[in-house]
């Protein structure tokens, strides 16, 4: 058995998952086979407006993720610290697209780690399989009666399908 990197850690992944996708189940794929356990962390921003309820996110995540063994799926509308700090976590995973992502992220790890000094960052590069697609643009293409098949699980894609097609 392949030894991980950083055995006996947990990380967290959080993020609104407006729906899940690919590229977000790429990261987790990959942050499931150097860390112990993953937490997605399905969140709240205030500044969003979100097209799917807290419930129907968190759901969509637990089902898209239901065959990792090392994942669990979480909801929290509070500060990622304090998530973090309440649950002995110091690690916090975010996944990149492009270099507008990391920007914004850089400033997010800042403002943590200011707010909880023993946690730490780790920045993963998306696939370049995944890297152009966005929660945003699969609502807007489906909206407009596009496929998103092959960027969202099938359950995500029939959501979004009775999501717009009552619009």
């Amino acid at each position: 058995m392949k030894k991980k990197v950083s055995d006996s850690m947990e990380a967290v992944y959080p993020g609104s998952f407006d729906p899940i996708t690919y590229g977000h189940i790429d990261i987790i794929e990959r942050s499931a086979e150097i860390f112990e356990k993953i937490i997605v962390l399905v969140t709240y921003n205030v500044r969003k407006n979100y097209s799917f309820s807290f419930k129907e996110r968190t759901e969509m995540a637990i089902d898209s993720l239901k065959d990792f063994k090392n994942v669990e799926v979480v909801s929290h509308d509070g500060l990622l610290v304090d998530f973090l700090k309440q649950n002995s976590i110091k690690v916090v995973i975010r996944g990149l697209r492009v270099i507008s992502d990391f920007e914004h992220e850089l400033q997010m790890a800042h403002a943590n780690k200011a707010l909880y000094n023993n946690m730490e960052t780790f920045f993963l590069m998306t696939d370049n399989e995944y890297s152009y697609i966005s929660s945003s643009m699969v609502k807007e293409i489906v909206q407009f009666g596009g496929d998103v098949a092959s960027w969202v699980p099938e359950e995500v894609a029939v959501k979004l399908k009775e999501l717009y097609k009552s619009n």
